[in-house]
């Protein structure tokens, strides 16, 4: 008896590090081609993806894209800590979050409580700045009579809600 419940958990055993083994992340390599793959497949995913190395060339290209009076090409730790990725239209697109660079998708309300909050304090402020708007708003705004008010759109969308001019698409090498 004994040696069949031996023999039943080093089954059970082997068994498990078998499906571990096939649900672990795949090869480096796969991962560029899994995301490219997976972004054909479903179209658009809106998920902020965290930087690839195995994504560099197209990194690299699709950051010349957006900056193109940059000197140098970023380098991998900088890249690491910048750049993320989504799905739009089956394609991949990268992102470089910045001080005023928000990959995330954009909050597209006019009424803005930190615009409103900040205008309070400063009841005639040409420019209400980032930090009371958040760096993910839209609309700019000025304050008139301690009230905020809108003043012009930061930022223009793509049709995912996201800052157009900030994403650019990862070519394959």
């Amino acid at each position: 008896m004994t040696a069949t419940i031996g023999f039943f958990a080093a089954s059970l055993l082997s068994a498990f590090v078998a499906v571990a083994a096939a649900s672990a992340a795949p090869a480096p390599a796969a991962a560029a081609q899994d995301l490219y793959g997976f972004c054909r497949q479903v179209k658009n995913d809106d998920t902020i993806r965290p930087y690839s190395h195995e994504l560099y060339g197209g990194t690299v290209k699709a950051f010349k894209k957006l900056f193109p009076d940059a000197k140098n090409a970023p380098q991998e730790q900088e890249l690491q800590t910048q750049a993320n990725y989504r799905c739009m239209n089956g394609k991949v697109l990268a992102c470089f979050v910045g001080a005023n660079l928000p990959c995330a998708r954009m909050n597209a309300a006019r009424d803005n409580p930190g615009a409103d909050e900040f205008c309070k304090t400063i009841a005639n402020a040409d420019v209400v700045p980032a930090f009371a708007t958040g760096h993910d708003a839209v609309y700019s705004y000025k304050c008139a009579s301690g009230k905020a008010v809108v003043n012009g759109s930061a930022w223009a969308l793509d049709k995912r809600g996201f800052a157009k001019k900030l994403w650019a698409e990862v070519p394959r090498r």
